[in-house]
């Protein structure tokens, strides 16, 4: 069993971290050699860790329904140096041409608990997120805020994956004995049905939805400095990437993971993708480069006796934006001030929901695609 250890005062505190090198990062995707680095998400791979020193664990469904709408929905699990834990539960409804059903609510959850079978999260008698037993559905419900109430079920089409044997990065120069880590397990390709209430407002929700579940086993500004995730939801394809970029402290290392999948089938996880911002500005209030156009590409091979390559592409620009959200003024206090005494530290995400269109080739097969672009670029240091 993997022993987890911390990396001293770095881990727990604001400090600064000294420059350890790209040697004391082991990628998710090391030595896969660009060979299918498909597993199979299995129960484990589904159950809240609740690790006893500084993590953060999130569950968050992303929604792309029918009505235009676009949403997503968040279980926050985090905990500080092993001596304050805390909760929330996030939700976002966007619709860009009705305001009076776009909500943006991050509602912190007192009484919460991991179900015994470790799978279930309930909190203060009006949060539930259950899954089935045979790991195919999420049926979540919330009611802990009056201004977006949930009840939605998340049935899964595609199958889940992970990269490698478990999906995890780890940090430190012992593999066995890491010091942090950074794990994600997906499901690219979901149907979604239920209803939402947006401040008075009932929504029929119905569309498709994408899942991942994410661990980040250390401080979230010594694990990573930028983010890129990408969420491409079309009638038959659905396309996910997430990539982040390391701190200088560990070689400011890129590592890119993502999938594409075909109605119930996931043609291939890939490894050598590229998130570009084809098109920036600088962000007058931060100084970060706010992106205004995207070129995302997937480049990996199919499972099976015959390997089946795959290469995928979206490009376009992202003109609505939908939200620039200013990381210190959302996350709790406790955490605030751990993260504030960080010097260069400004996180904020910038978050996009466009249309766009990809195109797949898989082997001698063709594919094109209209569809709808989520995605998101986060900067923190």
């Amino acid at each position: 069993m993997l022993k987890w250890v911390q990396s001293g005062l770095s881990a727990v505190a604001g400090t600064a971290e000294p420059i350890y090198g790209p040697e004391a990062i082991h990628s998710v995707v090391d030595g896969l050699n660009g060979t299918n680095p498909f597993s199979e998400v299995k129960k484990e791979d589904l159950e809240w860790r609740n690790l006893p020193f500084t993590n953060v664990e999130t569950q968050t469904f992303y929604l792309t329904t029918n009505t235009g709408h676009i949403c997503f929905v968040q279980v926050i699990l985090s905990n500080v140096a092993g001596l304050h834990t805390t909760s929330q539960f996030t939700c976002r409804i966007y619709h860009p041409d009705k305001p009076e059903e776009s909500v943006w609510t991050s509602t912190h959850l007192n009484e919460y608990a991991v179900g015994a079978d470790k799978t279930n999260f309930k909190a203060d008698n009006k949060l539930s997120v259950v899954l089935s037993e045979d790991l195919k559905t999420y049926n979540i419900k919330s009611s802990v805020n009056e201004k977006s109430i949930v009840d939605i079920a998340i049935v899964r089409e595609a199958p889940g994956f992970k990269i490698g044997t478990d999906g995890m990065t780890r940090y430190g120069t012992d593999y066995e004995k890491p010091w942090g880590s950074m794990r994600h397990i997906f499901w690219p390709r979901a149907t979604v049905e239920g209803k939402i209430t947006v401040n008075g407002h009932m929504l029929e929700v119905s569309g498709r939805a994408m899942f991942v579940m994410a661990l980040q086993g250390m401080k979230p500004h010594h694990a990573a400095a930028r983010w890129n995730f990408v969420n491409f939801q079309g009638p038959t394809l659905s396309a996910v990437m997430m990539e982040f970029t390391t701190p200088p402290s560990y070689g400011s290392t890129i590592v890119n993971v993502g999938a594409i999948a075909r109605n119930n089938e996931l043609l291939a996880a890939t490894v050598e993708n590229v998130a570009e911002h084809t098109k920036t500005k600088s962000d007058v209030a931060n100084g970060w480069p706010e992106p205004l156009a995207v070129k995302f590409e997937w480049k990996g091979t199919a499972p099976g006796e015959v390997a089946t390559p795959l290469d995928a592409l979206l490009e376009a620009p992202i003109p609505n934006l939908v939200e620039r959200v200013d990381v210190m003024s959302e996350i709790p206090a406790f955490v605030k001030k751990v993260v504030a005494g960080v010097a260069g530290t400004k996180p904020y995400i910038y978050q996009y929901s466009n249309p766009a269109s990809i195109t797949v080739k898989f082997g001698d097969e063709d594919y094109a695609e209209s569809g709808h672009l989520y995605n998101e670029a986060t900067f923190i240091s």
